[in-house]
C-alpha cells in the first residue's frame, strides 16, 4: 500500500463576486483606500514642494541651527530646538500616560465589578473627546500655577542631578508640556489596551486559577504576554497624537528658541507649536520654512505609526 503525505491545505481560492452589491461594495473599498494613498501622495508632494523652495534658500543648517529667523533677510532657520522639544515632551507623557493607563486598563477589564467597569470606562472614553482647546485652558489657568510644589521638591530631591533644576517662575516648561500631553493621549492608550487584554484567552486564565495562581499571577502570565504588543503599539499611537498636539501646546508653552539644561527651565518649542503661533505673521519664505518643519513632523508621524502597524501585524490574533 501506497502513503503518500497529506498536504497542508492552502487558502481557498478568491470567490468571485457575483452579486451586484458585492461588486459596489468591493469598488467602493477599494477606491476609498486609492483615495487615501493618493491623499497622502498630494500631502507629501505639496510639503515636499514648499520645503524645497524654503530650504533653497536658508543660510542656515536646518537641522542643527537654533535660530528660527524665516522672515529676515536672508532668511536663517532651523527645527534643532523645535525637534528636541517635541521628542522631549512627548517622552515625559509617554512615560507618565503609559503606566497608568495599563493600570486602569487592567483594573476595568480584571478587577473592577461590571457595574464599575462600565462607567469608568466610558468616562474615560469621553475624555477623549474633549477639544485640545480646552485642556490647553486648562493647563495655562490651572496647571501652571499649582505646579510650583511639585517643581521645588523635584529641585529639592533631584536638583542635584541638573535635569530637575528649579529657579523659580512660571512652570511653563517642557515638563508641564509633558504632562498636559499625558493626560491627552491617556485615553486613546487606555482604551486601546482595555480592549487588548479583554481579548485574552479565558482557556488560558481559568487554567492558571486552577493550578492554584493568584489574580496577580494569570494576568503576569497570561494576560500581559498577550497583550505585549497590543499595548505597543496602543503607546506608538498616544506617541503620534502627542508629536502633533498644536492648541494644547501654544495655550501653555511660552515659545524660545533656547534649550535649558533642565527640564523644568521655562520655554522651548515643537513643530506644531511653533507652526500655529508663527503662521500668521510670517512672509513667503517664512511659510514654506513653517511647511519644511511640518514636512519633518509628518515624516515622523509616519514613521511612528507604521511602527505600531509593524508590531499590530506580527500577532495573528491582529491579522486574522
Amino acid at each position: 500500500m501506497e502513503i503518500t503525505s497529506a498536504t497542508p491545505p492552502g487558502p481557498p481560492p478568491p470567490r468571485k463576486t457575483s452579486r451586484a452589491g458585492d461588486r459596489i461594495f468591493l469598488g467602493l473599498s477599494r477606491g476609498s483606500g486609492i483615495l487615501l494613498l493618493v491623499i497622502m501622495a498630494a500631502i507629501a508632494v505639496f510639503l515636499t514642494v514648499r520645503a524645497t523652495s524654503a530650504l533653497s534658500k536658508n543660510e542656515g543648517d536646518f537641522f542643527t541651527t537654533f535660530e528660527w529667523a524665516a522672515n529676515s533677510t536672508p532668511p536663517k532657520f532651523g527645527i534643532a530646538v523645535l525637534a528636541f522639544g517635541t521628542v522631549v515632551s512627548s517622552l515625559i507623557a509617554m512615560l507618565i500616560a503609559v503606566p497608568v493607563a495599563i493600570g486602569i486598563a487592567l483594573f476595568i477589564s480584571h478587577y473592577a465589578p461590571r457595574k464599575l467597569a462600565a462607567p469608568l470606562s466610558y468616562v474615560i472614553d469621553l475624555l477623549a473627546a474633549v477639544p485640545s482647546i480646552v485642556y490647553g485652558l486648562w493647563g495655562a489657568l490651572f496647571l501652571v500655577p499649582h505646579l510650583g510644589g511639585l517643581y521645588t521638591w523635584l529641585n529639592d530631591y533631584f536638583g542635584w542631578t541638573g535635569i530637575f533644576a528649579y529657579q523659580g517662575g512660571a512652570a511653563r516648561s517642557l515638563f508641564t508640556i509633558g504632562i498636559l500631553l499625558a493626560i491627552m493621549i491617556l485615553p486613546i492608550v487606555t482604551s486601546v489596551s482595555r480592549e487588548v487584554f479583554l481579548q485574552a484567552p479565558k482557556m488560558h486564565e481559568e487554567a492558571a486559577l486552577a493550578l492554584g495562581a493568584t489574580r496577580w499571577e494569570v494576568i503576569r502570565m497570561s494576560v500581559l504576554p498577550f497583550g505585549r504588543s497590543g499595548v505597543i503599539s496602543a503607546s506608538m499611537l498616544g506617541l503620534g497624537r502627542a508629536l502633533g498636539e498644536t492648541m494644547a501646546v501654544a495655550t501653555v508653552l511660552s515659545p524660545s528658541f533656547t534649550i535649558g539644561k533642565s527640564l523644568l527651565d521655562p520655554g522651548g518649542g515643537t513643530f506644531a507649536q511653533n507652526i500655529a503661533s508663527s503662521f500668521k505673521e510670517s512672509g513667503e519664505i517664512g511659510k514654506d520654512a513653517l511647511i519644511a518643519s511640518g514636512l519633518v513632523l509628518f515624516v515622523l508621524t509616519l514613521l511612528v505609526n507604521g511602527a505600531a502597524r509593524l508590531i499590530i501585524a506580527r500577532r495573528k490574533e491582529y491579522t486574522a
